[in-house]
């Protein structure tokens, strides 16, 4: 598996790059290839003091690429200028990536920040499943906020094509994923409660037969984005597994609300899958 890891060169990425669980859980679901890439917008010039920006750049990919070198990994370092969603997505389409990740926190000293707007932007227009680490910041510095990426697995799921692709995506995750859990939100009508209850059973037996994890299943009603937080809250979730909607011609993701909701303000991990290339290989 070879995956794109797009960092900012910021405190908080290095903390993501340094966790050793999240290492183990990209070598357990298979990622051999690493290209780690930064960009360098097209504001910041040579002429900063102390920066040139592309060589600088580089230069402080270094400790990074030793990381996951020292952790077994293929690495290749990538410095681009421009927008940096459109440069992250670009790189995955062109290696033919499985997965980008991006850390959902730091500022770096080329002021490019991986939060809000540029991981929003990555998340519409990515035909590549996209990982969004979360990284808090501590007293220390900055940390991961849940370790073990893929150890516990909320998906939510409306039943709609876009969540079977994402449902899809489950069996890549083999070698990490010990529970899943198998959410839907409903209106709470009591028949439609009960038919929801139905397909979640359906789909947690042939998840157990496929890949032999534990999994629980449960039916919420309410607003969408509210039930699915709370869910993560309840069972522990290291992640969330979800599934985008939509896409044009050109290819530009257009995101249901309920899931930009949840890679823009939650506080999880989140796997998206979106409707192109979203099956692993």
């Amino acid at each position: 598996m070879k995956i794109v890891f797009a960092t900012d060169l910021s405190d908080a990425n290095e903390a993501a790059i340094e966790s050793r669980t999240c290492l183990e859980c990209l070598d357990n679901i298979g990622v051999r290839e690493v290209h780690l890439l930064t960009v360098v917008p097209d504001n910041v010039s040579s002429g900063l003091p102390g920066m040139d920006a592309a060589s600088d750049a580089r230069e402080a990919l270094a400790p990074q690429r030793n990381v996951f070198e020292r952790a077994g990994f293929e690495v290749e370092t990538h410095v681009a200028r421009g927008t940096p969603h459109r440069r992250i997505n670009g790189l995955a389409e062109r290696l033919d990536a499985d997965m980008i990740v991006v850390g959902s926190r730091g500022q770096s000293p080329l002021r490019n920040r991986l939060i809000g707007g540029t991981v929003r932007n990555v998340a519409r227009t990515a035909v590549r499943p996209l990982l969004v680490e979360r990284i808090e910041e501590t007293a220390s510095g900055h940390a991961v906020r849940k370790e073990h990426l893929f150890q516990d697995v909320l998906y939510a799921t409306d039943f709609s094509e876009n969540a079977a692709r994402a449902y899809d995506y489950f069996p890549s995750l083999t070698g990490a994923t010990e529970r899943a859990y198998l959410l839907h939100v409903g209106d709470g009508d009591a028949e439609s409660t009960a038919t929801a209850e139905e397909r979640l059973d359906e789909l947690a037996t042939d998840l157990r037969d496929r890949t032999g994890f534990d999994v629980e299943t449960n039916v919420r009603s309410g607003n969408p984005v509210d039930e699915i937080t709370a869910e993560e809250e309840r069972v522990g979730a290291t992640t969330t597994l979800i599934g985008a909607r939509g896409t044009s011609r050109l290819r530009r993701l257009l995101l249901g609300s309920t899931a930009e909701s949840i890679v823009a303000r939650g506080t999880n991990n989140v796997l998206l899958v979106p409707p192109e290339a979203a099956a692993p290989r």
